[in-house]
């Protein structure tokens, strides 16, 4: 009892420490919770149709398409600029996906397992003849995929073989569960498409307008008051006419994306007079040496040149294309430069030192020598020599050594341009030379031997043994150094964007603009390397008015500074926004003239009572269908409401105040023919359909408008 009493005088102070702790918990929770969610935000590249999508996420599929991409076309790396088009490639994939699915979940629409097993085994979508799995005509061959599904399930199973192997079942598997997947989601498009196909059908009496439309011709002579006859200050636009045509015309103004005006200045720094000359200088000392009888390759390596010095006689396909064009003109022994080439801003040196006809294309088969060592190998490849030289069989003898000896053909594009090493100089020399079924020892530099058979060689041509000294005209330390601290020193005394706007051009520095920046863009202002200068502009700390920092970007040769100019929300653009309001200007001010015109026209009787009148122009137009859109020539403009009234029109017909584009027409029909086309009332509906089709293939920019889409890639990309 003494126990509970305590208990009971101390409640208050146990409830405030159990509400606490309580209440530490929760804290603690909710620190957690926010936590979570914020690294969340800072992980989500965008949002489709209300759903999150994660970068790695996103980054998963990026790095699945890019692995094909590498495996179709046998390459390792791929370059900024083609990563950066596959990641727009995968995001509007993604996007059309997430859409997509959308769209059918609520329609019940599916691609199920059995309907792409029959798909596969039908073999006849387009896809499946880009796959390995194909036949000798080169049609699909289920057949030939089973059995590698099969073999991969056992490679990848099997301890005995090596990583390399698995890696090579793995990208294949990879592969086709690519295609498999493109497969089932341009199925499932298809039958949305089909769906919506079989919701529109033409008719007898469409097919019939159709059919009128493009066969029936109309000649007029006409009489035009265009819009520029009157003086655009003799019209005055309200505000309110503005907002009134703004209403009219207001989809013309959704943006489905945030997008932002900046003006900047951009500094492309380039050599100065003193840079040149130390070049020019440095590039005689080179020209001598050469023109002396230096080594070609030392000398082309100390210059630093863009083309490297190559072994081999090359094509000359593989030199740049102001070297190759100098060759022809130049004689064995003659060199020419330094000579400066304006199109890629380098100063150049040639030398040809040899000229010589060569195969392009080269057919072999070879037998690797085996042996302990070299002495062994060297004593083998002389048997295998000595085979030969009596009459065996290459083919026996590389089943022998257990090699399969089957012909290869080696092109020029396959080593031009690349590091030749020794051993493969001296291999590609000695095929290059050797005469159509001769064999060949080719002793490799502690590598082997080879017994090369050359079986074929085509479209010889001119290869040349060239020294070329290709240098870009560049800016030294100093100039860069300059151009930074005078640029800076500009900024520093103008921290504001009005202080920048106001002196810029007094500093000789040119303030530019650039309206409707998408984040979507990857480069700003079309300079290289400026993401840090796309994520400023887009940040939503950075307000109209605000500088950004002194940017260094392109090729390390740029210096770039923003200033944010403007904000244009998503959605619908502001009627009062200065690009749209000089629009509106224009629709209305074509109205207004128009309406002048017209009433001007009024009163008259015939086509001859509007060419007496100030500013007329006349013309006689011929084959006016309803289908095709009337060009007048005088007006130099296509007037579709001119070519809708004229069909419409009986012939000896006048009609006056026909508003167009550009002017206000008067016409009358002079003759209307029919061209020899016959009326097929099954192939004109059919066409009509096909038409109705193309039109609703736009259906995706409907739903990509009622998407609630959010693209933050510019964060991270």
């Amino acid at each position: 009892m003494a126990t509970l009493q305590k208990i009971r005088n101390r409640g208050k102070i146990l409830i405030f420490t159990v509400g606490l702790a309580l209440f530490a918990f929760i804290a603690e929770e909710f620190v957690r919770s926010l936590s979570y969610t914020q690294t969340e935000r800072h992980q989500r590249v965008g949002k489709i149709d209300g759903e999150k999508i994660n970068v790695q996420e996103f980054n998963a599929q990026v790095e699945e398409y890019t692995d094909v991409v590498k495996f179709t076309q046998g390459v390792n790396t791929l370059s900024d600029d083609q990563l950066s088009m596959f990641r727009d490639q995968v995001w509007q994939t993604l996007v059309n996906d997430k859409i997509m699915q959308r769209e059918c979940d609520k329609l019940g629409i599916t691609v199920t397992d059995a309907e792409m097993q029959d798909i596969i085994n039908n073999g006849r979508n387009p896809m499946l003849a880009q796959t390995p799995f194909r036949t000798q005509q080169g049609t699909f061959d289920v057949n030939a995929l089973k059995q590698f599904l099969n073999q991969y399930n056992e490679v990848m199973t099997n301890p005995q073989l090596s990583s390399e192997v698995k890696e090579q079942y793995e990208q294949m598997n990879n592969y086709w569960k690519f295609i498999e997947k493109t497969i089932r989601r341009q199925t499932l498009n298809n039958k949305y498409q089909s769906l919506l196909n079989g919701l529109m059908v033409s008719n007898p009496v469409s097919a019939q307008a159709s059919f009128d439309g493009r066969t029936k011709e109309s000649d007029i002579y006409m009489a035009a008051l265009p819009f520029s006859s009157i003086k655009d200050d003799d019209v005055k636009i309200e505000d309110s006419e503005l907002k009134a045509k703004y209403e009219e015309l207001k989809e013309m103004f959704r943006s489905d994306e945030e997008t932002r005006d900046i003006k900047y200045i951009d500094i492309n720094v380039k050599a100065s007079d003193a840079d040149k000359a130390n070049l020019q200088k440095e590039m005689e000392g080179f020209a001598q040496a050469l023109a002396e009888g230096a080594d070609p390759a030392k000398t082309v390596r100390e210059a630093a040149s863009q083309v490297p010095y190559s072994v081999l006689p090359i094509s000359a396909k593989s030199l740049p294309h102001d070297i190759a064009e100098k060759l022809d003109s130049l004689s064995v022994g003659d060199q020419v430069g330094p000579f400066v080439h304006e199109h890629d801003n380098t100063i150049n040196i040639v030398r040809l030192i040899e000229k010589v006809n060569l195969p392009d294309s080269i057919e072999i088969r070879q037998i690797a020598a085996p042996g302990n060592d070299m002495a062994a190998i060297e004593k083998t490849a002389d048997s295998i020599m000595n085979a030969l030289a009596a009459g065996a069989n290459f083919d026996t003898i590389a089943k022998k050594y257990d090699q399969p000896a089957t012909k290869t053909w080696i092109t020029s594009n396959q080593y031009e341009r690349q590091a030749i090493d020794e051993n493969n100089r001296k291999f590609l020399s000695t095929i290059s030379t050797a005469a159509v079924g001769s064999y060949n020892k080719i002793v490799l530099d502690g590598q082997g031997a080879i017994i090369a058979q050359v079986t074929d060689r085509r479209n010889i041509i001119t290869k040349y043994n060239v020294a070329v000294i290709k240098r870009a005209i560049d800016f030294s330390k100093d100039t860069y150094g300059k151009a930074y601290n005078d640029f800076s020193s500009f900024l520093a005394g103008n921290p504001k964007a009005e202080d920048i706007e106001a002196n810029a051009a007094q500093a000789g520095y040119t303030l530019q603009t650039r309206n409707n920046v998408r984040s979507t863009e990857h480069n700003v202002v079309n300079v290289r390397s400026t993401r840090e200068a796309l994520r400023w502009i887009f940040d939503e700390k950075t307000k109209v008015g605000d500088v950004s920092p002194l940017y260094e970007c392109g090729e390390n040769d740029h210096l770039l500074v923003l200033t944010l100019a403007g904000i244009h929300k998503k959605g619908y653009l502001p009627w009062d926004d200065e690009q749209i309001r000089t629009f509106l200007t224009s629709e209305v001010m074509k109205d207004k003239k128009a309406a002048i015109l017209m009433e001007k026209m009024k009163s008259v009787k015939s086509v001859a009572d509007v060419a007496k009148m100030e500013g007329a122009v006349t013309d006689t137009i011929k084959h006016i269908t309803f289908t095709g859109n009337a060009f007048v020539s005088k007006i130099g403009a296509s007037e579709p409401a001119l070519s809708g009234s004229v069909s419409k029109a009986k012939k000896g017909e006048f009609k006056s105040g026909v508003k167009g584009k550009s002017a206000v027409y008067a016409y009358q029909v002079l003759e209307q023919t029919k061209t020899d086309a016959k009326f097929d009332k099954k192939e004109e509906e059919q066409k009509l359909q096909q038409t109705i089709g193309r039109s609703l293939g736009n259906f995706s920019g409907e739903l990509l408008q009622k998407a609630d889409i959010t693209d933050k890639r510019y964060i991270f990309f």
